[in-house]
């Protein structure tokens, strides 16, 4: 399966992505190859928006972006394809985490970065960890 740069230019950074199209052809060609294909097809499925209306704490965290101290978890993303809205739980600077709606153009623009290593998990676990 092709990966589709073009969706992900809504996800990541100009210098995120242009990090990763380079490390394409680098020596960890094919980490980098891996985890676009990853990345592209987690955000080809994740949920749109209203999808998990009424799970809770066991609604699915896909997306994890953060900036300094600040942290934006995407359970669900708006059907349009420029992106123009997600949900999920902003956790600002040790501040209460809320849940609300977020722009990933927004976030990107001011510097936020897609964590690469972030694996989906349940909202829940995402509040025990703000938490602790």
């Amino acid at each position: 399966m092709a990966i589709n740069l073009n969706a992900l230019r809504n996800f990541l950074s100009f210098g995120q992505l242009t990090a990763m199209r380079l490390g394409l052809n680098g020596e960890e060609s094919a980490y980098f190859r891996d985890k676009l294909t990853e990345i592209d097809a987690r955000i080809r499925d994740m949920p749109r928006i209203y999808a998990q209306d009424g799970k809770g704490d066991a609604a699915i965290v896909y997306l994890h972006y953060f900036l300094g101290g600040h942290d934006w978890y995407i359970t669900e993303r708006d059907t349009s394809p420029e992106q123009y809205q997600a949900f999920g739980l902003a956790s600002l600077n040790g501040y209460s985490p809320e849940l609300g709606y977020i722009s990933i153009s927004e976030l990107i623009a001011h510097g936020a970065e897609l964590d690469l290593h972030f694996q989906p998990c349940e909202l829940g676990n995402i509040r025990t960890r703000q938490a602790a």
